[in-house]
């Protein structure tokens, strides 16, 4: 098992970059998020620390670049939306611990003010190489994977499925989470079995298909179409027991689509009006080749992104 990361260790780049925290130090920083443990004589770091601070940034990722400029409010949306979801999936334990402890007859807050609004306070584990993806629908690259195989990951589907179509169940199709200075990689779970042995890799795809289903009948409700995701899993370092972990069910992690654009849609694209950074995927292929540094994102694309982030929150939180 490796350290708790938090996130994809291909995502990997150097601690100083990110901001300095008064009573926290920096041990990495990825292309969306900073992570910090507390200051102590000893020289710390997430193998001896009891609880890493996750700070989500504006900064917005697409095809392994992080892109200019960021998203407005997009670490404080990504955290409320994450802290919501771990609010109503709590048949599995996850990370989070209580972020204010009392000292004498106050409450001291241990998020510092300077980023309060988008960190979460969080117990180190021993994370899972895994991403635990789970696909409810056809579309991105196991739409492109389809038209080639008619199978995604290795998994066969049904002949005539169209880009956007709900598959007949959701179908679990790992990641392997690759060192840093490589791809991760869509796995078989045979593979995953060789990782991380039969039982875990049984109820990893065990909790991760079954947080998919509880979180897209939520969805539902508000009218939202909870088309993928992707969980991750650590060990408890004193029980052993699988934490769930990272972000969760954000629109940097998973597809959200209008329930009723998709259902009236004519198009694939109209079918998918979406509440993620897809906004952002589809301006950055019409407008860049993948060579060299992608161009600056216009005003137009942040500021819609920003405002279908925003709206994916008001409407699972208002259902």
């Amino acid at each position: 098992m490796r350290e708790n990361t938090r996130v994809s260790q291909s995502e990997h780049e150097s601690p100083a970059s990110a901001a300095p925290l008064d009573g926290w130090t920096p041990v990495y920083s990825g292309k969306v998020r900073d992570l910090y443990v507390e200051r102590t004589d000893a020289a710390p770091s997430l193998a001896t620390a009891a609880r890493v601070l996750v700070v989500a940034s504006d900064r917005v990722s697409a095809f392994d670049h992080v892109l200019e400029p960021g998203i407005p409010g997009k670490g404080e949306l990504l955290t409320t939306l994450s802290l919501w979801w771990f609010d109503r999936l709590t048949d599995v334990p996850n990370h989070l611990v209580a972020d204010h402890e009392q000292v004498g007859g106050t409450v001291r807050e241990i998020i510092p003010a300077s980023v309060s609004g988008r960190a979460m306070l969080c117990r180190t584990l021993d994370m899972f190489p895994i991403e635990c993806v789970v696909r409810g629908y056809l579309t991105g690259s196991g739409w492109k994977e389809y038209l080639e195989s008619q199978s995604v990951c290795g998994l066969k589907l049904p002949a005539g499925l169209q880009n956007g179509d709900r598959l007949p169940e959701p179908i679990y199709t790992p990641a392997w989470k690759a060192p840093m200075g490589q791809h991760d990689e869509n796995i078989s779970f045979e593979r995953t079995v060789e990782l991380v042995g039969p039982t875990i890799a049984a109820e990893l795809r065990s909790l991760s298909l079954a947080l998919f289903q509880a979180a897209g009948a939520i969805a539902e409700q508000a009218g939202v179409i909870l088309a993928d995701t992707k969980f991750e899993f650590g060990a408890d370092r004193q029980t052993g027991v699988t934490v769930l972990a990272d972000e969760v069910l954000t629109s940097d992690s998973s597809r959200y689509w209008d329930a009723e654009a998709w259902r009236t849609g004519t198009t694939p694209e109209t079918r998918m009006a979406s509440f993620d950074k897809q906004i952002v995927r589809n301006w950055l292929s019409a407008h860049w080749d993948g060579a060299g540094i992608p161009p600056e994102l216009p005003t137009e694309i942040v500021e819609q992104t920003a405002a279908r982030y925003r709206e994916l929150l008001e409407r699972l939180t208002s259902a």
